[in-house]
């Protein structure tokens, strides 16, 4: 179950990583088409400024607030930290919405995280203290 578990923090770590590009993509696309419209002459372009730059910025906080988590429960889940397992069945969850590849993705963490062998898993790893100086 330690391959599986650490196919699911590999995964996490990818859809993470394939979200942030897309971030980076609309950030180009959302503020070239913001500069564009605003270099113009059309009277009509002070409106359609800050509707583009709303727009941008939204969807841009909507795909961080789903991309960044993914990148920390993935590392969390290579390193077999407890809290990782229950927030990657969290993000499991919201996994099933990206049809087809995050609903795959998504069955399978789920599959993953919930069998008995990955909660041994998780309650086995020693949690290691800092070492205290005296």
């Amino acid at each position: 179950m330690d391959t599986h578990v650490k196919v699911v923090g590999v995964l996490n770590i990818a859809l993470g990583a394939c979200g942030l590009v897309g971030v980076l993509v609309l950030m180009l696309i959302f503020g070239g088409a913001a500069s564009i419209v605003g270099l113009s002459n059309d009277p009509d372009a002070a409106v359609a400024v800050p509707i583009i730059g709303i727009t941008g910025t939204a969807l841009v906080t909507l795909a961080l607030a789903f991309s960044l988590p993914a990148v920390i429960i993935g590392i969390g889940l290579l390193r077999l930290r407890a809290w990782a397992r229950i927030a990657g069945i969290v993000l499991s969850f919201f996994h099933l919405i990206w049809i087809p590849i995050g609903t795959i993705i998504g069955v399978y963490s789920l599959w993953v995280l919930f069998s008995k062998d990955a909660e041994r898993l998780f309650a086995a790893t020693p949690v290691t203290a800092p070492p205290t100086v005296q």
